[in-house]
C-alpha cells in the first residue's frame, strides 16, 4: 500500500459512487450493509458487540466507522494515507485513527477482540499481504477475530465497477479461495466465509435470502473470518 489515496480525500465517495452508479444504488447502502454484517458476525463470534474493542485497518476515509455507529465499546483505525486519516478524524470523533506505514500496526500484541480490513487486500503488494494479514492476527487477543472483506472476481458487475474507479487501476483482485489461504497461513482457523451482497435492495427480505445463499459465489463481495488460537 502507499499512499495513493491521498488526493482522493476530499472525493473518495464521490470517485466510488461514479463506478458503482450502474448498479442502481448508493454507496451508503453498501457501506452500511457491510458494518451491519461485520456487527452480526462479531456479536455471533464473540459476544455483545457493546463490549469489544475493534480496529479498523485501511480505514480510508471513514466511512464504515460512520456506519457502525458506536456499535462497539471502542473503534480505531489506521491507514497508510495522512490525508485520508485526517478525513476520518473529521467525520468521526469519537474514533481514534493513526497513519501507519503498511507494514508494522501501532499496536502492542494481544490489544483488540477483533480487526478487520475492507477491500484493501487487493491494494497491498502480493508478497507482503501474508505479513500483513499476520499483522492483523497479531493484534487480537488470543481467541480474537480477523476479518477481511474483498471483491468477488467471479462476479462480472464487481469487475465492470473495478475497471470503472480511478484508485483501482491495475489492481489484481483475490478469489475467496486464497484469502482463506492466508488466513490459514497465519494460523487462523476458520470462522466464516460467505459471499455477499447478492441483492442491490433494501428489503429484509433480501438480507434473509442472502444468509441462505453465502455459498454461492455470485456476490458483489465475500467475507472471510478466521480465530486466533485462544493458547497464542
Amino acid at each position: 500500500m502507499s499512499n495513493e489515496f491521498d488526493p482522493y480525500k476530499h472525493t473518495y465517495r464521490d470517485e466510488v459512487q461514479r463506478a458503482i452508479g450502474f448498479a442502481g444504488q448508493d454507496l451508503d447502502f453498501f457501506t452500511e450493509l457491510k458494518a451491519r454484517l461485520l456487527g452480526e458476525l462479531a456479536e455471533q463470534a464473540l459476544g455483545p458487540s457493546g463490549s469489544l474493542s475493534v480496529l479498523d485497518v485501511g480505514c480510508g476515509v471513514g466511512l464504515t466507522d460512520a456506519a457502525l455507529g458506536g456499535r462497539f465499546a471502542s473503534l480505531q483505525g489506521v491507514d497508510v494515507s495522512e490525508g485520508a486519516i485526517e478525513e476520518a478524524a473529521t467525520t468521526n470523533p469519537d474514533v481514534g485513527y493513526a497513519a501507519y506505514d503498511g507494514r508494522t500496526l501501532p499496536f502492542t500484541d494481544d490489544t483488540f477482540d477483533l480487526s478487520f480490513a475492507i477491500c484493501v487486500l487487493h491494494h497491498v503488494d502480493r508478497t507482503a499481504r501474508a505479513d500483513f494479514v499476520r499483522e492483523m492476527r497479531r493484534v487480537v487477543r488470543p481467541g480474537g477475530v480477523v476479518v477481511a472483506i474483498e471483491h468477488n472476481p467471479y462476479n462480472p458487475l464487481t469487475r465492470a465497477a473495478v475497471s470503472r474507479c480511478e484508485f483501482d487501476d491495475g489492481v489484481q483482485l483475490l478469489r475467496r479461495s486464497e484469502v482463506r489461504g492466508l488466513f490459514a497461513r497465519a494460523g487462523l482457523a476458520p470462522v466464516a466465509s460467505p459471499y455477499i451482497l447478492l441483492f442491490p435492495w433494501r428489503a429484509e427480505v433480501f438480507r434473509r435470502a442472502e444468509r441462505g445463499l453465502g455459498w454461492l459465489p455470485a456476490g458483489a463481495q465475500y467475507l472471510a473470518a478466521g480465530r486466533k488460537g485462544r493458547t497464542d
